[in-house]
């Protein structure tokens, strides 16, 4: 059979390198670890900016020989006294333009060849990077500039998170999405680590270099997958059975899952004209009247501020706490996204089990909100190392998880609901909606950070740390309780079922 699709695979078709067994599991493993390297390197081309941080302002209140007062001097304009308002101008920028962009690119993405908009959007990222890194050999301290290049840059990283997951959602069904879709969210974690880890190396010397990298990766990958990624089976003349590509097992009235069975708010269940081989774009009001989208974009809003927070602000924190080097503050601070990778993985092993996605979201949360108490309490009396790595990846695994697996499996399942009869590009208007939800609360946690951060001295600190904390953990209480209805839905369903069970078992 002729294969189509991208020209990289046109290629090796005509070479007769063809796959020597199953074509479809070789497009699918080939398509995770492609959109894995896709989306690891859009996280890693965003978290310099958090390393950066402690070097475009040094903390001179040091006994580290690297910010000793012969060579402490900041880098204008962010060597004045209200920094922080300055840093939260930086991440407000880009995550509210992230967000903004976030729900127009799932409609932009479901009209348009996937490939190549996700490309584009990752060569423009690319770009955007290596334009911050480059003030530093442009000698640029204007505000102003570095505020527009973050902006642009959300913009068109909003491109990545619709794309993605639309074509890993193109090729998995739902029996095993939360196992697979579990390993696979590992990017955004993997890309955090390793985003720090390349921005440490260069932060304390050249910290332009700390974005220059980043960039150039993410642009190279973007050749890659323009070469080669396959976006859904057509385009490799693959025709997957339809209960392999949306629902890989049958699911009972009561069932505990994400209630995709439940028609839509308002309306009966009706297919889109045209079916899956001839995909209908979903409206927007549409999208919304999914059941659970709504409950979980809320949710999403308050779990992805809790885990934002941390991913600009949490280098900082373990340098005024624990008075580290920039270097070894951006490697500490993996630390919570080694735990975060444990964390999604888990959450979506065990909710394919037991089919419940916000129990194992409700558990998290819950467990989350006392585990940010401990961190700080234990991080005020100066922990050990072993502590200190224990307590991150912890709090990493209880703040991570649900994020992870309401990004990915949850939104999953919810793109591919009942009444859109296999129309996966529709994955693309709910990711977008619901991701660019929790986009806007990722935006708004660390810009309420700066904030209270600002309000302080020196000497005042520890104690808007405490204040930070506490808006984290309010923030955990609130994301348990938009997903109630569908959590005890979920354990009326047990009940439900263990009772039938019972009453087989007697007759």
């Amino acid at each position: 059979m002729a294969v189509r699709g991208p020209p990289g695979i046109r290629f090796l078709q005509w070479l007769g390198l063809t796959p020597c067994w199953d074509r479809q599991k070789v497009y699918q493993l080939w398509t995770l670890f492609l959109t894995f390297l896709c989306y690891t390197s859009y996280h890693l081309s965003r978290k310099p900016i958090s390393i950066v941080k402690n070097e475009l302002h040094k903390n001179c209140n040091t006994t580290d020989h690297n910010t000793s007062a012969a060579n402490c001097s900041s880098w204008k304009p962010f060597d004045d006294s209200n920094y922080e308002s300055m840093f939260g101008d930086l991440d407000t920028a880009f995550l509210f333009a992230y967000a903004g962009g976030m729900f127009f690119s799932g409609h932009i993405a479901e009209r348009s060849n996937l490939r190549y908009f996700l490309v584009l959007g990752m060569l423009s990222s690319g770009l955007m990077t290596a334009l911050f890194g480059l003030g530093y050999y442009w000698n640029i301290h204007t505000l102003a500039f570095f505020v527009i290049v973050q902006a642009v840059a959300g913009v068109v990283q909003a491109t990545g998170w619709p794309a993605v997951v639309t074509c890993v959602g193109s090729w998995f069904g739902k029996g095993r999405r939360g196992f697979i879709m579990g390993l696979w969210n590992s990017h955004t974690s993997v890309g955090n680590i390793l985003g720090s880890l390349i921005a440490a190396a260069f932060v304390s010397t050249n910290w332009g270099l700390s974005f220059i990298v980043p960039g150039i990766i993410i642009a190279s990958i973007g050749v890659l997958a323009f070469f080669f990624l396959v976006t859904e089976p057509r385009e490799v003349g693959i025709v997957m059975e339809e209960k392999t590509r949306t629902d890989s097992y049958t699911v009972q009235a009561d069932e505990p899952t994400v209630p995709d069975s439940e028609p839509l708010l308002g309306e009966e269940i009706k297919p889109l004209s045209g079916g899956p081989s001839n995909p209908k774009a979903i409206s927007f009001l549409g999208a919304l009247k999914i059941p659970g989208v709504i409950e979980f974009s809320m949710c999403l809003f308050f779990a992805k501020l809790v885990s934002y927070t941390f991913l600009y602000w949490l280098p900082k924190y373990i340098r005024d706490e624990e008075d580290y080097s920039p270097t070894v503050s951006g490697d500490m601070s993996t630390l919570f996204d080694v735990g975060g990778i444990v964390g999604g993985f888990l959450a979506g092993t065990i909710s394919d089990f037991t089919g419940g996605r916000a129990t194992c979201c409700v558990v998290m949360l819950v467990l989350g909100a006392p585990m940010l108490y401990v961190t700080q309490a234990v991080f005020q009396t100066g922990p050990s190392t072993t502590t200190a790595i224990g307590m991150l990846a912890a709090l990493g695994f209880l703040v991570n998880g649900p994020y992870a697996l309401i990004t990915t499996a949850v939104s999953a399942d919810l793109g591919i609901h009942k009444s859109l009869k296999g129309n996966a590009k529709a994955l693309s208007t709910v990711t977008a909606i619901i991701d660019g939800t929790g986009s806007i609360g990722a935006a708004v946690g660390p810009l309420l950070a700066g904030i209270i951060l600002n309000k302080a001295g020196a000497s005042q600190r520890a104690a808007q740390w405490d204040n930070v904390f506490y808006m984290l953990m309010a923030s955990d209480v609130l994301a348990c309780l938009f997903l109630l209805r569908i959590f005890v839905k979920e354990i009326k369903g047990w009940c439900a079922a263990c009772c039938r069970q019972e009453t087989s078992n007697a007759t």
